[in-house]
């Protein structure tokens, strides 16, 4: 039984593509590149928050160029809870929290999308202690409820701070938030970055996977912060190939999405030189390739 898993699909972050690009422009080029879907983002920028309040000629509009190009928006990276977190001290924020995810709830399901990714903060710009996580854990409660009501799935992402940056921590938070549509986004490269033990991590929380992120990072050390975004994958030092024989160990075929940032002119060359790393991963674990290079 699984002796040949199927190919996984794969998607881009919307991030990877220029920012100056139209919504056309960039499920063209992600159609180009040989990917499967677009992640796109709802951030806590103003500019990416106004998404949120798209009028449906608008959102319907975008649904038949993804039609047209054949690519889908599977899935949404909704980090505008940095900015506005279920855990903050201040009712207002709070509300505000609530409000974005009822709006992007409807957004995915008007857009087709499957899965919110959520960040997994209880706050980020003010002290965090006991209280803020126990309005996290009650922010994630009503989530998953607006979510299960409209078929929408929740992912929590596996975080680039200590908060929630491992499955080890999301398995406890989903004893409170038993929801089946309250599930993990693991991001292979924070959780290496943390030092924890990737394969191990990926085991333990596979039957609560929705989506996996592919990032390179730097790790932690007592004398280096590490780095957590802006590399290439096959710049730093998650073990990719490591990875991919877990995937095929546990029969993972979940949606698999590349994250990484266009910085420059080369954004497309460092695409293709992730594809390229990736499919070299999916050899070594006998896994079909992702890409049709």
């Amino acid at each position: 039984m699984y002796q040949h898993l199927p190919r996984q699909r794969i998607g881009l972050y919307e991030k990877a593509l220029p920012n100056h690009f139209s919504w056309e422009e960039k499920l063209a080029t992600t159609k180009e590149l040989g990917f499967d879907f677009l992640e796109i983002s709802v951030d806590e920028s103003d500019q990416r928050r106004q998404r949120l309040d798209w009028d449906d000629a608008t959102i319907y509009q975008l649904r038949r160029w993804c039609e047209q190009y054949q690519i889908p928006l599977q899935s949404m990276c909704l980090s505008a809870h940095r900015k506005f977190p279920f855990g903050s001290s201040d009712p207002a924020i709070r509300e505000q929290a609530i409000l974005h995810m009822e709006k992007a709830i409807t957004l995915a399901y008007k857009l087709g999308i499957r899965t919110i990714q959520l960040a997994g903060y209880d706050v980020y710009y003010e002290p965090a202690n006991e209280e803020t996580h126990q309005r996290f854990i009650e922010g994630m409660q009503l989530a998953a409820k607006l979510a299960e009501r409209a078929g929408v799935m929740l992912a929590v992402e596996i975080m680039d701070t200590r908060y929630l940056n491992s499955l080890s921590k999301f398995e406890i938070l989903k004893r409170q938030v038993p929801s089946p549509y309250f599930m993990a986004y693991p991001d292979v490269g924070n959780i290496s970055g943390w030092n924890y033990d990737v394969c191990t991590e990926l085991a333990l929380g596979m039957p609560h996977i929705t989506q996996i992120h592919l990032k390179d990072t730097h790790c932690v050390t007592p004398n280096y912060a590490g780095q957590f975004r802006d590399l290439v994958i096959g710049e730093g030092e998650v073990n990719f190939d490591a990875i991919f024989q877990t995937l095929k160990k546990t029969h993972c075929v979940a949606p698999l999405v590349i994250e990484m940032w266009a910085q420059n002119e080369d954004w497309k060359r460092d695409i293709r030189t992730a594809q390229q790393r990736l499919n070299q991963a999916c050899d070594a674990a006998d896994l079909p390739r992702l890409f049709n290079l």
